[in-house]
């Protein structure tokens, strides 16, 4: 299997009906195809890779470089750049295209995307404190996180103490998410659930690192309808 990712859009949020009746959320994402722009050899870098482009871009809006760039490599500009480590170059060419296929065997994916700005928060939002006591002795501090330095030694506040500040708008990665379908026709995959990031928003998703042996939605539901034939052949 590839070591490569896609690039999709959050398309939104949807619901997946089974005929056991069990209603499965799921997130949709419009997947892009790439173009192999560059193969990275060991001997000029040091380590094997591949560079995709994604998207597309107007050639007015690249600097000087990026233009001489996509001219020498024969190929349209493209708006996002990523770089994958593989395993064999030999099975890469420059200009091959890369789509929704190579996920087509795989049933859980990780998904890594920026989550939703949440602008300045405070303790009891960006980190669920309980917030001081709302009623007699507290004075205009009620959502406050009270008190965040130590004594005399060592008299300062540690790095990472849970203040108010900015929350969201970071990259954030989720394992494990299963594939529940994909259309091939209309490059649209299906997850399970829900997945950082606001409509509309880039999603770099590929196959999952761990080993997972956990059934899929459609194995259970095989499984139930096994389950009930039997039932049903007995009470015959």
């Amino acid at each position: 299997m590839s070591e490569i990712a896609l690039i999709g859009k959050k398309i939104g949020m949807s619901r997946e009906f089974y005929k056991t009746g069990q209603s499965v959320p799921v997130t949709i994402l419009k997947m892009e195809t790439g173009r192999i722009i560059q193969v990275i050899d060991k001997n000029k870098r040091g380590y094997k890779a591949v560079q995709v482009g994604f998207g597309k871009i107007k050639s007015s809006k690249l600097k000087k470089s990026m233009k001489g760039y996509f001219t020498k490599k024969n190929t349209e500009p493209k708006k996002i750049l990523k770089e994958f480590k593989v395993n064999n170059i030999e099975d890469y060419k420059e200009g091959n295209e890369i789509g929704i296929e190579i996920l087509k065997e795989v049933k859980y994916v990780d998904v890594k995307s920026k989550t939703i700005g949440k602008g300045f928060a405070g303790v009891m939002k960006r980190h669920n404190f309980a917030g001081l006591r709302a009623s007699h002795g507290v004075s205009i501090s009620h959502r406050a996180h009270g008190s965040t330095g130590q004594n005399q030694d060592p008299g300062k506040v540690f790095k990472g103490k849970k203040m108010a500040g900015h929350m969201g708008d970071k990259f954030r990665t989720i394992q494990n998410i299963e594939i529940i379908k994909t259309d091939a026709i209309n490059n649209l995959i299906y997850l399970k659930g829900s997945i950082p990031g606001s409509k509309n928003s880039d999603v770099i998703i590929k196959k999952a690192v761990k080993n997972i042996r956990k059934l899929t939605m459609s194995e259970k539901i095989e499984i139930l309808e096994k389950q009930k034939k039997t039932t049903d052949k007995k009470k015959k």
